[in-house]
């Protein structure tokens, strides 16, 4: 609104409005809105997973939403057993929050849903069971569901027959579970409306794109792996305007490798490492980049393409909200900054080596498309003034229409003052002043202060005025003048924001139409910021590269270190592990408390996962085989907060999922199995379970096994062969004291030094005096006795307390019974004593 107001000598007071500059926009933020506040613009909204899944004649397809880039992703039909292994795989690596599928199924899933509905106790939370009629899963239905659908990334101009072409090279129609899977999830989503719950019916649910999800080469790692290896930990965050908004990640290999510039780069490490591959050709691919910028030389290069990742922001986000028209102000800035940077990877990029993949994917993929779209934004948005009016405004000489429009908004000020001196001349003498304004959607108003004899609406009425409303003390008329100005200058602010609007629609089709070189702009620069994260943290850290021989039987590492205790421990010693081949493929490892055989257990899981992540691993060599799987049952902290019962039956549970899928290819590591329990029956149990795999032959587990039960192998409950391989961890002896070397070597622990253990943790002198001693009963077979001077202090308390008892004892109390007296209280504390 423009208000001018005129007294009599006195000087007009007008805004004054910003010149908008029509130089090419720095990269630099706009003054007056800081880069945190541009980030929460643009925050991602939590990101929510809707899967849909067919299972038929041993084959299952699936396919699933995910609303953080409005992307859809299928998974050609894939063999599944009866079991629904692969299913249940899929669930636990995407989560979904609803699991759609046909209410028309077969036995074998019904039972499946079913039980994975009742797993109340399920973390992550369940998800929820949709059951959509067989008919919307019909595979012409479907297919017309297809191709019917309104797709961002497809142009206009496209014909029908160009759009089938285009989507067969994209969705493979000749996979029929997988096409009926994607149009019950195109019907689900519709009738849902996902992210466009309160839009018009018109508004489709946005989808930017289709993409292959497969799980090909992938390795197997349950949940109970990553929470004990501490892979991944989560925990409060410590500021307490943050304690209610979520959590934040602790000590853990993610959190000393996560150091990515980018939201999407963070998104990209965590799925690398909860889909960890034996992929040799990807990992081979990962490890070049690391190595290439681990060169002294190539430093700088490192640095320069990191500050460019952190201006790579949530394009899918910004392109949801064009496809709904709701895009931001800042939306186009952050756009604007994401493409150029993406232009300078590009050059740097083609400057780099091309025999790397990832350089000239780059190079080739980050196509003139970016600069077209940079081009376009920065030659039509006016980044100042959008920021300034809120709303999406465009620089001079882009609209001959609108630059003369807003021209003559910007000379209304000047002229709207001279109107109100004409006007204040044919007013009551008694007006001191008067002034004329501007209301959009209104029109012109002359605008006079409230007079004191004006107290009756009827007070307000002028002659040649007709009277609008009361504001804030002053009276609002039309008069003639207003009235010409209304029809000789109409309503300038709508139609320049009618007219701003309508390019901004068109510059959003530009953008959109070009959609895909920004997919694929996210999908490199999210990779090259994962690399770089973790060759920083290869140089930082001393890691070396790993190598992957098909032929290796197992892993092979030399002077390896735990990449977490490393940091903690002023000292740390390396320790080298070999299993496979003629090595051994069990390894039982026995030593004392606290001399670090779970360490050593951890270190080597933990080296191998990083090696099937494709990161440089704490080690001076790594050669690592085809692992298809880790299997952990460690002792772990957070557990024991379950209860006992509860603790020892997911242990055992651990233990069960390692015999039952655990192949010739796996790493399982096992470590104080039969704790909690009775120690003959856990034994017995760890006995059992080693024999299993001993039986298999060369098709046994690569098994890494700490315990504390020396009586497995005092009693030769294993059998001899080459198989099996004893190492413990090497102490010494001085005196009373026990020195622990950290240091693995081939060996049998002839003692587990409880006592010894105990003391260093603070135990009292007596309490581990008592317990060699009933240890050495035990051995001996003789009856354990109370301690004598322990036994007659207690008889001496109980006789006290007997005494006391009988002092308090009002034999004048009408209400006191004897009888009762001895009965419950003499006779039980006599038994006592005696």
């Amino acid at each position: 609104m423009f208000s001018v107001g005129t007294i009599p000598g006195g000087t007009p007071q007008s805004p004054e409005p910003g010149a908008a500059s029509a130089s090419f926009p720095s990269l630099a933020p706009v003054s007056g809105r800081g880069e945190a506040e541009e980030e929460e613009d643009n925050e991602q909204e939590p990101a929510e997973i809707y899967l849909c899944a067919l299972w038929t004649s041993g084959y299952l397809g699936i396919a699933y939403y995910d609303t953080s880039d409005s992307t859809i992703h299928f998974m050609p039909d894939a063999p599944d057993h009866e079991s629904l292994k692969l299913l249940q795989r899929v669930l636990d690596e995407i989560n979904p929050r609803s699991v759609v599928t046909s209410a028309k199924q077969d036995e074998n899933m019904t039972r499946f849903l079913g039980k994975l509905a009742s797993q109340e106790h399920r973390e992550p939370k369940r998800p929820e069971i949709v059951f959509l009629p067989s008919v919307d899963f019909g595979l012409e239905i479907s297919k017309q569901r297809l191709l019917a659908g309104n797709y961002s990334f497809i142009p206009d101009s496209m014909t029908t027959t160009e759009k089938i072409l285009f989507l067969s090279s994209i969705i493979p129609f000749d996979c029929l579970l997988t096409v009926r899977a994607l149009g019950g999830l195109l019907k689900f989503l519709g009738r849902r409306r996902i992210g466009v719950e309160l839009e018009d019916y018109n508004v489709s649910v946005p989808i930017l794109g289709f993409k292959k999800f497969v799980l090909t080469h992938l390795v197997s790692i349950d949940q109970d792996t990553y929470s004990v290896l501490q892979i991944f930990k989560s925990e409060s965050h410590p500021s307490v305007y943050k304690v209610a908004s979520g959590l934040k990640e602790g000590l853990s290999l993610f959190g000393i490798l996560n150091r990515c510039h980018c939201k999407w780069g963070q998104k990209l490490l965590r799925l690398w490492f909860t889909r960890p591959t034996h992929d040799l050709g990807e990992l081979n691919s990962r490890l070049d980049v690391i190595q290439f910028f681990l060169l002294p030389q190539n430093l700088d290069m490192a640095q320069m393409l990191h500050r460019l990742l952190g201006h790579i922001k949530n394009v899918p986000l910004i392109l949801k909200r064009m496809k709904l028209s709701h895009t931001k102000v800042s939306d186009w800035q952050v756009l604007y900054k994401t493409v150029y940077s993406a232009l300078g990877l590009r050059d740097a990029c083609r400057s780099l080596p091309q025999s790397i993949q990832l350089f000239q994917d780059i190079a080739q993929e980050f196509s003139d498309d970016l600069y077209h779209i940079a081009s376009l934004i920065g030659k039509v948005v006016d980044f100042e003034g959008s920021l300034a009016e809120n709303r999406f405004t465009v620089l001079p000489n882009i609209d001959p229409e609108i630059d003369e429009k807003k021209r003559r908004l910007m000379g209304l000020p000047s002229f709207l003052t001279e109107v109100a001196r004409k006007e204040l001349e044919n007013l009551d003498s008694r007006i001191p002043s008067c002034s004329v304004i501007y209301i959009p959607l209104i029109g012109f108003l002359l605008c006079i202060p409230r007079l004191p004899f004006m107290v009756e609406a009827s007070d307000f009425e002028i002659e040649g005025l007709d009277f609008m409303f009361l504001s804030e003390e002053k009276l609002h008329y039309r008069s003639a003048r207003t009235k010409e100005l209304d029809a000789l200058l109409g309503d300038l602010h709508c139609d320049i924001r009618d007219q701003e609007t309508l390019l901004m629609y068109q510059l959003q089709c530009q953008v959109l139409a070009r959609a895909a070189v920004l997919t694929r702009v996210l999908d490199l620069a999210s990779r090259l910021d994962v690399l770089l994260a973790l060759a920083s943290a290869a140089r930082d850290y001393g890691y070396s590269r790993p190598r992957y021989s098909p032929q290796l039987l197992g892993v092979r590492i030399l002077n390896g270190r735990h990449p977490l205790m490393e940091l903690c421990a002023r000292t740390f010693v390396p320790n080298s592990a070999e299993c496979g081949g003629d090595k051994g493929r069990i390894k039982v490892i026995t030593g004392p408390n606290s001399s670090g055989k779970s360490i050593y257990l951890k270190q080597v899981g933990l080296i191998t996962f990083m090696a099937l992540v494709g990161s440089f691993v704490p080690a001076e060599e790594a050669e690592i085989g085809a692992v298809d799987a880790i299997f952990t049952r460690i002792h772990s902290c957070e557990s024991i907060s379950l209860g006992l019962s509860t603790f020892m039956t997911d242990l055992n549970q651990q233990v069960a999922k390692a015999v039952n899928n655990a192949t010739k290819q796996s790493l399982v590591l096992i470590d104080e199995f039969g704790k909690g329990t009775n120690t003959v029956d856990g034994l017995a149990l760890l006995a059992a379970v080693l024999r299993h795999w001993l039986a298999l032959g060369p098709m046994c587990p690569h098994i890494f096994v700490a315990t504390n039960f020396l009586s497995l192998v005092q009693l030769q409950l294993l059998p001899q062969g080459p198989l099996v391989q004893y190492l413990t961890m090497e102490t010494c002896e001085d005196g009373d004291d026990l020195v622990f070397f950290y240091q693995v070597c081939e060996g049998i622990a002839n003692a587990s030094h409880a006592s010894y253990t105990a003391a260093q943790a603070g135990l009292p002198g007596n309490l581990i005096a008592r317990g060699k001693e009933v240890s050495d009963l035990i051995r001996s077979g003789k009856p354990i006795k109370p301690v004598k001077e322990l036994l007659k202090e207690k008889q001496m308390e109980n006789c006290q307390t007997l005494v006391d008892k009988f002092l308090k004892l009002d034999l004048e109390d009408p209400s006191l019974d004897l009888d009762i007296f001895m009965s419950q209280e003499v006779l039980p504390a006599a038994t006592g004593i005696l």
